[in-house]
């Protein structure tokens, strides 16, 4: 149930706090008052469409946030989130929308209780505790795979069931088709795939390809190679540097690396018997003496081992030549090529294996399809379960909405075998005597597909998983007698479900336990002579409801008004004792 609303910055709307009770509430006001835009609140914060428009002009950001009172299902759900409900019971639904900065997008954020959630998790709370319903939704109302799923979930968990094992079925269907297609290409195909995977297959198992980095290597082994004469001299050289001047050599006449660091290691160890601080420096003379005497050692070891090859030269660089070929066909690098091979090496042995025979893969198939077909006829049977109860029970919803003529049939059709099943549904009605049934969307007038709508919400009030329940002007265009009708049904729905409804009949809102008021005001900006638009909205006690009413009724004097006012909540006094029963059901 929602029992809070708080909203900064959003459309029209500067600031506002209101808090909600149970049973059935109602927003009424002038048309363009921005009634609606509390509804587009609570979709907002819940995970709605919004766009930078929602933003408040001048504003840097706004913010939405709707609390709710959760049932046991929806604390379950939450902490399936690892998110713990407020003092156990209550959820604070959030969400904050940013201008952007520049060029940047705007940016929003929705949390739970504080906590940073996705869409997908906004979209599985929403479908738990608010449905919102707009009298433009009647125009969805002839839509097949809506009138499907509308059925579906009637049926409750026995349909939905069968429905997921439609989808499983289905898919292990497309599966076997496919691998059964690919396996029926025509024999000519087949084999020029074979010829063109067995050449390049031969290439690259005579390439031998066995390491990614292999071309990496021998590039370093051939530069070695081909640099080995200048690495000679060059390891002489440094040799001479550190250990010994020849006269010939580029250091004559200079004394070699290690003597003077061992002259130098000689002399500090002789300071060292004056001053002690010196230890540390010379310990660092001495590493490099060690460390300088070893490098030459290594670099002699080097020297020695080092020498031209020129036979295995050649032999890199031909190999060099053949990798760069094969990256350069199958890469472009060697890592690509060498998954190319394993790719085309399956491949090969699908084409080519014998224990995928077409026998066997047609064999698989029809068994797909005939496991398909038989989950769709037992989809279909209950189905047709839920399609009986339906028809019956939104009869039962329709007559006492003025439609007492009225006749309601489900047409399940054949269709080809998907996903959802093998069933076109289609709602078929007729609102009049003597006429036949005809598709919903092709019979029923704008105010009898609000009517339908509404009943249809009833129908569904003991398996919607919903607790509050939002009609944006769902009594649109329908008379006065009518209008006390869905009064009637709305009231009785919030029984089960918590009602909130935005209406322009004042029979409607005569039936509410809850009545907020919406105006439109324009204020002046402080320090400006500048003005602004802002809603404001407000909980009407009594005698204030009395004088909303009498404005809403229009055409007749103060006095008249007042009365018709009066009139109208003592009649809904009464009908709301007459349905105490029916509510509490």
């Amino acid at each position: 149930m929602l029992v809070g609303l708080r909203i900064e910055n959003f459309a029209l709307i500067d600031s506002l706090d209101l808090q909600f009770g149970a049973g059935m509430t109602v927003l009424t006001g002038e048309t363009g008052a921005g009634k609606s835009i509390i509804l587009e609140a609570i979709d907002a914060a819940l995970g709605g469409k919004v766009s930078s428009r929602s933003i408040r002009a001048g504003a840097d950001r706004s913010v939405v946030e709707a609390t709710f009172e959760l049932d046991a299902n929806g604390i379950q759900w939450l902490k399936e989130q690892e998110i713990e409900p407020l003092d156990g019971l209550f959820l604070v639904c959030s969400r904050e929308l940013a201008n952007p900065q520049e060029n940047r997008r705007w940016r929003w954020r929705s949390r739970l209780n504080g906590i940073v959630v996705n869409r997908q998790q906004m979209e599985q709370l929403r479908l738990r505790i608010v449905e919102i319903t707009a009298q433009g939704q009647t125009v969805q109302l002839g839509r097949p795979a809506l009138q499907r799923e509308w059925l579906d979930v009637y049926g409750g968990e026995v349909v939905l069931s069968m429905r997921d094992a439609v989808a499983a079925a289905f898919d292990a269907c497309e599966k076997a088709r496919e691998a059964l297609d690919r396996r029926r290409t025509t024999d000519q195909v087949r084999l020029q795939r074979i010829d063109q995977l067995e050449y390049q297959l031969q290439e690259l198992t005579a390439a031998n390809l066995d390491s990614p980095d292999e071309l990496e290597v021998l590039e370093k082994e051939s530069q070695r190679l081909a640099h080995c004469v200048e690495l000679q001299q060059q390891c002489y050289q440094v040799y001479q540097a550190i250990y010994q001047c020849d006269r010939d050599s580029d250091f004559s006449g200079t004394v070699a690396a290690a003597d003077l660091l061992g002259k130098a290691e000689r002399i500090m160890s002789e300071m060292i018997g004056y001053d002690r601080s010196l230890q540390g420096i010379l310990e660092m003379v001495s590493q490099a003496h060690i460390q300088v005497t070893e490098a030459g050692r290594q670099l002699f070891s080097y020297s020695t081992a080092l020498e031209s090859d020129p036979q295995r030269l050649e032999e890199i660089q031909a190999r060099i030549r053949q990798l760069k070929l094969i990256a350069r066909k199958y890469g472009p690098t060697l890592a690509e090529a060498i998954a190319h091979y394993q790719c085309i090496s399956s491949e090969l042995e699908e084409l080519t294996s014998n224990s995928q025979t077409l026998d066997l893969l047609e064999k698989s198939y029809e068994e797909a399809k005939h496991y398909l077909y038989d989950a769709c006829s037992k989809l279909h049977i209950e189905r047709r379960v839920a399609a009986d109860k339906l028809e019956t029970h939104l009869v039962e919803q329709l007559k006492p909405l003025a439609m007492e003529n009225v006749r309601f049939k489900v047409t399940l059709t054949p269709n080809t075998p998907c996903s959802n099943g093998s069933d076109r549904v289609v709602f078929e009605l007729s609102a009049n005597p003597g006429e036949p049934l005809q598709p919903l969307v092709a019979t029923a007038s704008g105010g009898e597909m609000s009517r339908f709508l509404l009943a249809l919400k009833a129908c569904f009030s003991q398996v919607d998983g919903a607790g509050t329940l939002l009609f944006d002007e769902i009594d649109t265009g329908v008379s006065g007698r009518v209008a006390g009708a869905i009064a009637s049904k709305l009231y009785q729905l919030s029984g089960q479900h918590q009602i909130l409804c935005v209406t322009h009949q004042p029979i409607v809102a005569a039936m509410a336990d809850h009545h907020f008021h919406v105006n439109k005001q324009v204020i002046p900006q402080p320090m400006s002579e500048a003005e602004r638009t802002v809603v404001q909205v407000k909980e009407l006690d009594n005698q204030q409801r009395h004088a909303e009413l009498a404005q809403m009724t229009g055409g007749q004097s103060a006095t008249q008004a007042y009365a018709f006012a009066e009139s109208l909540l003592a009649e809904a006094a009464k009908l709301r004792q007459s349905l105490a029963i029916y509510r509490e059901c």
